[in-house]
């Protein structure tokens, strides 16, 4: 089967090749042709769809495909804003059951919660949200088992707690196909599945991309991402944000963001010295980080001092 698809690759890729000196007869490619054909009956379109999407001439799936790192761009985009396009109007639900979001992306504990969180049962069935390339199958200690499937736009999405994985690296997964099963593994607190949606290393808010309704809607074909919508820290991971979707690039770079400073704790800080450094007050840094004033403060972690 992998000598099959690599032979339906090599015809999409001929057309770039007619171009060089050296020509490929004709008779050569008419007799693959036949022999690829003869198998043809057994793919659905939207499988032979799928291996066009994941071929070598996709510039989006050769881009930093790496089946070892979980992170594979060494630094995110700075060209924001930026476009992603999608060919489906409706995705699958990653769970069968109602979605039930538990906490979103945003600032949480002190830290950014880079996706959302919906909530399951140990061994409900996971499925993919749409077709796909699994990048990564792994292991990590704070997502616990996890995929990441990589789409055709360049978009990533990843699952993480998993229980069961059932996939493997390099997959090509339609969507709605079963994946994996959730669970609790790694840093979770309570079966959920976690979330994330990322674009050449940028955490996107999965909620301005897809709707989590009934009606599993993407929200548009066309969506323009500005900062406001990778940067967790303008988000509060207990509460829904207000969504606006940019459709063209004027609309992204009418949207208004606001931004917030954020202090690095240090050793020997307290709430005083802090709001006496920003000119704010106690009370109203523990509004904003949820915090109370006997809250003890680790160095290393962000508060936020003000929107």
């Amino acid at each position: 089967m992998k000598i099959f698809f690599s032979s339906i690759i090599f015809l999409i890729s001929m057309s770039t090749i007619y171009g060089q000196d050296r020509a490929i007869d004709p008779m050569y490619i008419h007799g693959l042709e036949e022999k690829i054909n003869t198998h043809l009956d057994f793919l659905s379109k939207e499988e032979f769809n799928l291996m066009v999407d994941y071929s070598s001439v996709n510039p989006f799936i050769n881009e930093y495909w790496d089946n070892d790192k979980l992170k594979p761009y060494p630094i995110p985009i700075k060209n924001v804003p930026f476009e992603i396009d999608f060919k489906d109007s409706i995705y699958a639900s990653p769970v069968l059951i109602d979605k039930v979001v538990t906490s979103r992306y945003g600032w949480r504990n002190r830290r950014p919660h880079n996706g959302i969180d919906i909530d399951l049962v140990t061994g409900d069935s996971l499925r993919a949200i749409l077709s796909g390339k699994v990048r990564y199958v792994g292991y990590n200690r704070g997502y616990g088992k996890c995929i990441i499937v990589r789409h055709s736009n360049g978009l990533e999405l990843l699952y993480a707690h998993l229980s069961n994985q059932i996939v493997k690296e390099n997959d090509l997964v339609l969507k709605g196909q079963i994946i994996g099963n959730g669970g609790v593994t790694g840093n979770a607190r309570g079966s959920h599945l976690h979330l994330e949606t990322s674009f050449k290393g940028n955490f996107i808010n999965p909620e301005y991309l897809f709707d989590f309704g009934e009606k599993n809607k993407i929200r548009s074909d066309k969506i323009w991402v500005t900062n406001k919508w990778t940067s967790p820290h303008l988000h509060s991971s207990k509460r829904k944000s207000d969504i606006q979707v940019a459709t063209t690039f004027k609309e992204a770079t009418n949207q208004k963001v606001v931004q917030v400073k954020t202090h690095r704790i240090r050793r020997g800080d307290s709430l005083s010295r802090i709001a006496n450094k920003y000119g704010t007050s106690i009370s109203a840094l523990c509004k904003a980080n949820k915090i109370r004033r006997t809250t003890i403060l680790k160095p290393g972690k962000r508060l936020i001092i003000g929107f």
